[in-house]
């Protein structure tokens, strides 16, 4: 699973999700299966439900539907039918049109697609859900999952499992470059990633590392979730030129890309590497020495065949900051309910059990290799984990860790900022701090309009 990060709901939707107390009052008709907003359905006539989610491969569908089945025996009144391969354009088509064929429930990969589905009311408000259902989402999830589904205070998605970054190394190359041991610090990561480099006339025989932005997982929200950045301030304007976390990340990653041979010999290598999610993935090649990437490379290093002997350790953190050292970034599938939903009550009760019951999460995160989303399910005893994935376990759950936040136009702050990001890796920026402020000032604009 991976994440990168729409707005009209009809009248009656609008009226029948206002709040809760009509939601249980079932101010809206049944469809399909039976059964009313404030209905759980009865023996004599249950409940149908549809899901829509985006999972597709064989093992991740098998994983899901076996969740499905134990929800249907405990609910032995509410049916679950899932479809499955669903993109965010499907799903916001079939919230504006509503109807009968729309889903009640709805999964995304898409977490900053948050903002704009909590703003635009088509995700039903979860909160008086979780206080009803006794549920404190302060103690049953961490502050970085709260952050990537909810916006505004508008709580209109859950987490369901999560992905947590942080550093793959080579074990081979660090005992023959004499390193003992993950550096903590980003002044260590430059010393260990020069040591690891082996040039070979104009390019490379191995690469400590790829610093570039184009590299795959070596995104600049990435990089600045290392320095634990403020995006915005109180009044909703854009941090990037104050936050001092933007400048210093930026630094470090053009610091990185000087000192192991500048941008046009790396982006030279880069092009020469296979697909981030096959067996050509450069990590699991030997390309690279070190890697910046989520805890699913862990199952895929396995099931590609690679040879690569490696370990896992959390991400650096400024040298100012080693206290911290154990943070990374997060981020993850999310789920909700649909405003255009009859069924919200039943609906309720599935999103419930998919992302607080702690064997369904721990089922799904050992089949398709995620990190479970509740403090509970990370610390069961029945989660499957070695060394390697224990790291990113451990990621989820420090309390410094952090995410991007959720706006009403999506991703567009984010893909703003990676723009100064490739232009300053590149030399075409030299003034950052102008340059900074200049982008700050594009976001605003950009999110004044869609607030």
């Amino acid at each position: 699973m991976r994440q990168t990060r729409r707005a009209r709901r009809t009248a009656a939707a609008l009226a029948c999700t206002a709040t809760l107390a009509l939601i249980a009052a079932g101010c809206a008709g049944t469809s399909g299966g039976g059964g009313g907003q404030g209905s759980t359905g009865t023996k004599a006539k249950p409940v149908t439900i549809t899901f829509w989610h985006g999972w597709s491969a064989p093992n991740e569908l098998a994983a899901i539907n076996a969740n499905i089945s134990a929800f249907e025996k405990l609910h032995p009144n509410i049916k679950v039918k899932a479809v499955s391969n669903v993109t965010d354009d499907k799903i916001n088509q079939a919230l504006r049109a509503g109807g009968d064929n729309a889903p009640d429930v709805v999964s995304s990969f898409t977490t900053n697609n948050v903002g704009s589905f909590c703003n635009s009311h088509e995700w039903v408000d979860l909160n008086p859900l979780l206080k009803k259902s006794g549920i404190d989402k302060d103690k049953t999830f961490s502050k970085a999952m709260l952050d990537y589904t909810s916006y505004n205070g508008d709580q209109c998605s859950l987490p369901l499992l999560g992905d947590a970054y942080g550093l793959y190394y080579n074990t081979d190359e660090f005992k023959a470059a004499g390193i003992t041991a993950p550096p903590k610090t980003w002044s260590q990561f430059e010393q260990d990633a020069v040591k690891l480099t082996k040039s070979e006339g104009a390019g490379y025989r191995q690469l400590g590392f790829m610093p570039l932005y184009h590299g795959y997982e070596t995104t600049t929200e990435h990089y600045a979730a290392q320095y634990q950045p403020t995006w915005f301030t109180a009044d909703g304007k854009s941090a990037i030129a104050s936050s001092p976390a933007f400048a210093d990340s930026l630094k470090e990653q053009k610091t990185l890309v000087d000192k192991l041979g500048g941008y046009q010999k790396l982006s030279k290598y880069r092009s020469s590497f296979g697909d981030e999610f096959s067996a050509k993935n450069p990590f699991e090649t030997g390309q690279v020495a070190m890697a910046m990437d989520g805890e699913w490379r862990v199952s895929m290093i396995k099931a590609d065949g690679s040879k690569v002997h490696y370990a896992t350790a959390p991400l650096p953190v400024p040298d100012n900051q080693v206290s911290q050292y154990g943070i990374g970034y997060q981020t993850g599938t999310i789920a909700g309910i649909a405003a255009t939903s009859h069924k919200q009550a039943a609906a309720w009760e599935f999103l419930k059990y998919l992302t607080t019951d702690t064997d369904a999460l721990v089922s799904f995160a050992n089949a398709i290799s995620n990190v479970p989303s509740t403090y509970a399910a990370l610390k069961s005893p029945k989660l499957e984990k070695n060394a390697q994935f224990q790291t990113f376990l451990n990621v989820a759950a420090n309390p410094g860790s952090n995410t991007t936040p959720s706006e009403p136009n999506g991703d567009s702050f984010i893909v703003t900022y990676q723009n100064l990001g490739y232009a300053y890796e590149s030399g075409k920026v030299s003034n950052l701090q102008a340059a900074l402020k200049k982008t700050a000032g594009q976001i605003d604009s950009d999110l004044a309009q869609a607030r």
